[in-house]
């Protein structure tokens, strides 16, 4: 038709005919800049102390004031392009000093805790709520020396004479056997000393126990259904597996790494997967798929089937626990869900700075935990940098499922390399191929887990026939987590600490940045391949890293 403009888009040239993976949606970014403003504010705030958090706020609420200036005067209105920008930062200014004051708000409240005012050791007894499960500290011995780890939510203490009712966040450090079976949900009580908080996370102190603890109240019953689920998977995995697989399987699946050796963890340590240990949105994906179907065979509507998958969402989550990763996880299924019931289309960008900024609004605590931190950072190198590394593979003759391999593992490791090198001073040389090899048996393991934990309770004989299922890519995980981890040099040790990860991070940014550039390209693919080269002939060698 004349007078009227082709909009349709040329194939890429090299791409063959019928090939779609060549065309893929734009993200939407809107409320990247939202959920980048809340999460900033909010580790200033809770990081640096609340003081830092009003300052912030009231230097933001000045940006605001401007941006509203400019709108009101019409000089942002001069092109469309200059609005945009003054509209999206002006509620980025207005969400971020709305955030920074909640979280200052937060940090007085810990800061002036009547806890606090406790002299450090000194022994006051405490009334809590565990609301995790206690979880070993690795390399603290066994049997009666092993320590554990473990939050809780405090009710109450009682110090001389007087009796304190305030809530709080506080982490018990104790050894004994005893402390490993404690649930989540379960009141109790015991008498210990207390110590500063090792890190500004609006923990208001750290108890060290004196003797054991005593229940102080029942467990609640979805606590108690979520112990069974936990406690059955890891029944019929057991007497269906070996003991590192039996180990591995709950770990996968709801992130119970209660039966997991040494030995099993830091192998998957050193290979780059200790990440498949955590619940994450692989998990949920298998769960509310499996529902949706369900609710689809039963012809259930948009309304009915909202509400079953959130009912199970709510389930999942209690029984995997309410870590970073799985909240993170949690809230992008939960937006999932609202884009199901409104009909409109779903977007993982959108979904992602939601989950962060609704999160961050409920616990800002999460802004300065690393899990929290690693989660995020993945997913959004999967929806921002994975699509154009594999499309960049393809154009150059890969096959899809190599190059989609290739680019998620890639993705994934170089944006959570800053924070790891950060946290551990020590970098793993061979998590990438690791993460190749081992993805395409993650999601039969997990959907035969989950299979297996939702009969375990009334059909153990069909669950552990479910979990023997999983026998051969459970041997395959542990076959690559130990034959990666017992490469000489797998695991370097580079400067860690907030010099090392900032170091890592202006790396990082800078090679993302300049891999559009050809000529680097070629540049870094020639020192890739030296490396390789004298790394190889150093194994060869010397037989271990020098």
């Amino acid at each position: 038709m004349t007078g009227r403009r082709s909009t349709e888009v040329p194939e890429p040239a090299g791409r063959p005919a019928g090939d779609s993976g060549g065309t893929r949606p734009v993200l939407d970014a809107r409320l990247l800049p939202a959920a980048g403003i809340c999460w900033f504010v909010t580790i200033a705030a809770v990081g640096a102390g609340w003081v830092t958090g009003v300052g912030v706020a009231v230097g933001l609420t000045v940006v605001a004031f401007a941006c509203w200036a400019l709108l009101w005067i019409g000089i942002a209105h001069h092109s469309e392009r200059r609005r945009v920008i003054v509209t999206t930062v002006l509620g980025a200014a207005v969400l971020g000093a709305g955030f920074a004051t909640a979280a200052a708000w937060r940090e007085h409240q810990v800061s002036v805790h009547p806890l606090r005012t406790v002299p450090d050791e000194a022994s006051v007894h405490v009334v809590i709520t565990p609301t995790d499960d206690p979880k070993p500290v690795r390399g603290s011995g066994s049997g009666s020396g092993r320590l554990w780890v473990m939050r809780a939510e405090l009710r109450e203490f009682r110090y001389r004479d007087g009796v304190v009712r305030a809530g709080g966040a506080v982490v018990v450090l104790a050894a004994g056997p005893h402390w490993g079976e404690l649930l989540p949900g379960q009141p109790i009580e015991f008498r210990a000393r207390t110590i500063p908080p090792r890190q500004h996370d609006l923990t208001v102190v750290t108890l060290r126990p004196i003797g054991a603890p005593a229940l102080a109240g029942g467990l609640p019953w979805w606590q108690a259904m979520a112990q069974g689920v936990r406690s059955d998977l890891a029944t019929v995995a057991g007497a269906a597996l070996g003991p590192d697989a039996a180990g591995l399987l709950p770990a996968l699946v709801v992130g119970d790494t209660s039966g997991l050796s040494d030995q099993v963890h830091a192998d998957f340590v050193a290979a780059g997967l200790q990440h498949l240990c955590v619940v994450s949105g692989a998990n949920f994906s298998v769960v509310l798929s499996a529902v949706l179907a369900l609710a689809r065979v039963l012809t259930c509507g948009p309304r009915l089937s909202f509400v079953i998958t959130a009912t199970a969402l709510v389930f999942f989550v209690i029984i995997a626990r309410p870590d970073p990763s799985v909240l993170r996880a949690a809230a992008m299924g939960a937006v999932t869900l609202l884009a199901l019931l409104t009909g409109r289309r779903k977007q993982a960008l959108p979904a992602l700075c939601a989950a962060v900024i609704g999160l961050l609004a409920i616990w800002p605590a999460l802004a300065v935990q690393a899990g929290f931190a690693l989660s995020v950072l993945a997913t959004g190198a999967l929806l921002l940098l994975a699509p154009s590394w594999a499309d960049h593979l393809r154009e150059r003759g890969w096959w899809r499922l190599p190059a989609e391999l290739v680019a998620v593992a890639a993705a994934a490791f170089v944006v959570t390399t800053p924070i790891t090198i950060a946290l551990s001073g020590k970098l793993s040389l061979v998590a990438v191929v690791a993460n190749i090899l081992v993805a395409p048996v993650i999601a039969p393991v997990t959907v035969l887990g989950a299979v297996a934990g939702a009969v375990g309770t009334w059909w153990p004989a069909l669950a552990e026939l479910v979990v023997k299922l999983s026998g051969p890519p459970l041997w395959w995980l542990l076959t690559v987590a130990t034959e990666a981890a017992a490469v000489p040099g797998a695991v370097v040790t580079v400067p860690g600490g907030t010099p090392g990860g900032l170091l890592a991070a202006v790396l990082v940014a800078g090679g993302i940045g300049a891999l559009r550039l050809p000529g680097f390209r070629r540049f870094l693919l020639a020192g890739a391949l030296g490396f390789l080269v004298a790394y190889l002939s150093l194994i060869i060698w010397l037989g271990n890293w020098p």
